[in-house]
C-alpha cells in the first residue's frame, strides 16, 4: 500500500468533519429561533456518513464521506407566549428542539477528529520528507 493515500483519507475526513462542524453552527444558531406552526420550525441537522474506497485496485484503503444532511424528526417546542408577536391564535409559539450542551460536544467532537486528520497529514508529510531524505 501506498503511503500516499494517507492524505487521501485524512482529506475526506477533513472534509467530513468540517461539514460536521458546519451543520452544529446551524443547530446553534438556530436555538433560540421560533416560529407561529410547528411545521416551518427549524428542524436541526446532521450530516450522514459513509465509507468511501479511495483506491478501486486497493479495497481496503478507505476514507469517509457525507452521503446527505438529514434533518432530525423530533417535534419541535410548544411553548406559551401569547405576548410574542409570531404567537399562533392560541397564544403558542414553537422552537426547535435542540439541546445546546449535546451540540457543543459534538462540536468538540468534530473539531478534535478535524485537528486528528491535520496531525495525520503532517506526520504523512514528515515520512515523505524523511523518506526522500535517505539517500542523501
Amino acid at each position: 500500500m501506498s503511503s500516499l493515500h494517507i492524505f487521501d483519507i485524512a482529506g475526506s475526513g477533513m472534509a467530513a468533519q468540517s461539514m460536521r462542524l458546519n451543520t452544529v453552527a446551524s443547530n446553534l444558531a438556530n436555538v433560540g429561533s421560533v416560529t407561529s406552526d410547528a411545521a416551518s420550525a427549524y428542524k436541526p441537522l446532521e450530516p450522514v456518513f459513509a465509507s468511501e474506497v479511495q483506491d478501486p485496485a486497493q479495497p481496503g484503503v478507505a476514507g469517509v464521506r457525507v452521503t446527505r444532511v438529514a434533518e432530525s424528526d423530533v417535534e419541535p417546542i410548544k411553548r406559551y407566549e401569547p405576548g410574542n408577536p409570531l404567537a399562533d391564535d392560541q397564544g403558542y409559539v414553537y422552537a426547535p428542539n435542540i439541546d445546546p450542551i449535546a451540540q457543543m460536544v459534538n462540536m468538540i467532537s468534530a473539531s478534535r477528529a478535524y485537528q486528528a486528520d491535520v496531525e495525520m497529514i503532517n506526520t504523512g508529510k514528515e515520512l515523505a520528507l524523511a523518506t526522500l531524505s535517505v539517500g542523501r
